[in-house]
């Protein structure tokens, strides 16, 4: 019976430790807010990429025009493509990680504590959001 796999002796610590589905869960690695979370960071970095070469394209185009540049660029931006399904992860990571976090509620706010000094809410992806980023003048 010693060969037997299945008859493997538990150490002590096992045998005093509870067994919960909610502990099984949360020692399962990396959670779900994390993968979110890189997920959502992934995306913006990948949308700001793209509206920063397409920013200094028409900057390159129009160099010596910053009212045809301001006018293009806002154009541009009416017409860009942002991924809906990332604007819905982001809608999730901003509704669920204080919670799966279990941040602290600040009474004094009325919010959830910062998150290394900052929000952990994400903005959701829009023209708006990219003028904030890439603003349409030509001076430095």
């Amino acid at each position: 019976m010693a060969d037997d796999p299945d008859n493997r002796q538990l150490s002590r610590t096992s045998m005093q430790t509870v067994r919960t589905l909610e502990g099984y869960f949360a020692a399962s690695a990396p959670p779900r807010w994390m993968e979110r979370l890189a997920s959502v960071d992934n995306a913006i970095e990948r949308e700001e990429l793209e509206l920063g070469q397409a920013y200094a394209a028409l900057r390159r185009r129009y160099a010596a025009d910053p009212d045809g540049f301001a006018a293009a660029w806002r154009r541009r931006l009416e017409g860009w493509e942002f991924d809906p399904d990332v604007n819905v992860l982001i809608g999730q990571h901003n509704d669920w990680y204080p919670i799966e976090r279990r941040l602290p509620f600040d009474l004094r706010t009325r919010d959830y504590v910062l998150v290394n000094g900052r929000s952990y809410r994400r903005p959701l992806l829009s023209a708006e959001w990219a003028l904030e980023r890439f603003p349409p003048v030509l001076g430095d």
